[in-house]
């Protein structure tokens, strides 16, 4: 019989971060709370599956769920790079806004402290309009993973924000699939 009492921390990839630092924490918030962001993607994938062909809806629930392990990632990412940093070293790095209001906890905001909204969100209600806006979301994440890699030199970090970029450039290659799913779709003959 399974024990409640016992709960198995477990990640889609392993987090590993070899030094405190709160500098680099700042920056991957953008893609905690960011507007392309992780909670943005799983969002606006999720959000979007109530006006998409039937063909391409378990693809929009797949990904917006795997977005929400990615958020536990970063999440996780951010805990250990701040968990040990003194409120003067999280001044410091630019997080004491941040310290004022929510201490070590995180929060849904970017990078520069701004609130996550949900104007972030983009949803048509046009199939093929919605799945470019989510390889676009896709790409924009895929760079900014690149651009976190460049910002650190802990290797073992840098190897989880890999993982993470490839999943964008795998999920970019789901959606154009998807595309031409319902481009080919559109074009079959409809007997009424």
């Amino acid at each position: 019989m399974h024990d409640p009492s016992f709960y198995e921390k477990k990640l889609q990839y392993p987090v590993k971060v070899s030094k405190c630092d709160p500098r680099l924490a700042k920056y991957l918030i953008e893609q905690y709370g960011g507007a392309d962001g992780e909670l943005a993607a799983a969002l606006r994938y999720l959000n979007q599956r109530y006006t998409i062909p039937d063909k391409v809806i378990g693809l929009l629930t797949d990904i917006g769920t795997e977005e929400f392990a990615h958020l536990e990632m970063i999440a996780t990412m951010v805990y250990k790079l701040t968990k040990d940093a003194t409120p003067e070293q999280l001044r410091e790095a630019g997080l004491g806004e941040h310290y004022a209001d929510h201490s070590y906890a995180l929060h849904y905001h970017n990078a520069a402290g701004h609130p996550f909204t949900v104007t972030y969100i983009q949803a048509k209600g046009d199939p093929i309009a919605d799945l470019y806006e989510d390889i676009a979301a896709e790409e924009k994440a895929r760079a900014t993973y690149q651009w976190l890699i460049d910002l650190t030199d802990d290797v073992d970090l840098q190897d989880s924000l890999r993982f993470l970029r490839e999943r964008e450039v795998i999920h970019s290659q789901r959606f154009r699939e998807a595309v031409e799913i319902l481009k080919d779709h559109e074009g079959e003959k409809k007997v009424f």
